[in-house]
């Protein structure tokens, strides 16, 4: 395991101050970066040690934060920011466009090989950051298959993947096919990968507090589901080291 260096950055969006993690892997040269979005509940411990496992494999890597330092635990008020956020493709873009000048402006960042990897809505953040016509390598998501504002979607100049779970009450078929229909006819290179079985969320370790209804943990699909991820960005911003497991797996709710 390589020794890699990490550090909390504080900037402004959404008219919050901003606490995202920054790791970085060992030496001093420009590496390709990754910006990872978290589920709506905000920024813990799963998304820290993903962005941690992403230095030590030679990224640079920065997990943003999307309520001012925040873990919002209760449902009900996780939903009565996100849904309003979600419903607001400018708030979505100003809050990745922060985070991703935090992960340029980083010297060890090549400005020029940046991929977006989000859950939840830090997913639908990096797919709005595509439409809006953001320079990345690649766009991947898994709980994200939200759909955009009519034509945007041409903006997007990278490869999109994007995963779900075949028993998501939250993005169901119809909602897989408004996305896979609005990527189709926006000519973007797709992919969708539905894990059978698997609930909303199922990437993340279970926690310790109520969630919507229709969450759940599915392991074996949640290792599948990170491979995938670094499959997509060994393809987009390749590095030659072993892309090891999912660290969130082990990881606690971080709150």
């Amino acid at each position: 395991m390589t020794t890699i260096t990490t550090r909390t950055v504080e900037y402004p969006a959404d008219g919050l101050t901003m606490i995202g993690h920054l790791a970085l892997p060992a030496g001093a040269d420009r590496r390709p970066a990754v910006l990872i979005g978290p589920e709506g509940t905000g920024l813990s411990d799963v998304e820290r040690h993903r962005a941690d496992a992403l230095a030590e494999l030679g990224y640079v890597a920065l997990a943003f934060d999307l309520h001012g330092g925040r873990y919002l635990g209760d449902p009900e008020e996780m939903l009565a920011r996100c849904l309003p956020l979600l419903a607001d493709p400018d708030r979505m873009r100003g809050i990745g466009r922060a985070a991703l000048d935090v992960l340029r402006m980083e010297p060890r960042t090549d400005p020029d090989r940046i991929a977006a990897v989000g859950y939840g809505t830090g997913g639908a953040i990096g797919l709005e950051l595509g439409r809006a016509g953001v320079g990345l390598r690649a766009i991947g998501t898994v709980n994200a298959l939200t759909t955009g504002r009519p034509g945007e979607s041409a903006r997007i100049r990278c490869p999109v993947w994007a995963g779900v779970g075949s028993e998501d009450p939250i993005m169901p078929p119809a909602q897989r096919n408004a996305f896979t229909a609005e990527m189709q006819a926006a000519g973007v290179d797709w992919r969708l990968t539905v894990y059978g079985g698997a609930l909303h969320a199922f990437h993340h370790p279970p926690v310790d507090h109520p969630t919507v209804p229709g969450v759940g943990h599915h392991p074996r699909h949640a290792q599948r589901a990170w491979r995938d991820v670094l499959d997509l960005l060994a393809e987009c911003l390749p590095l030659t080291e072993d892309p090891g497991h999912d660290p969130g797996e082990h990881a606690g709710p971080g709150h």
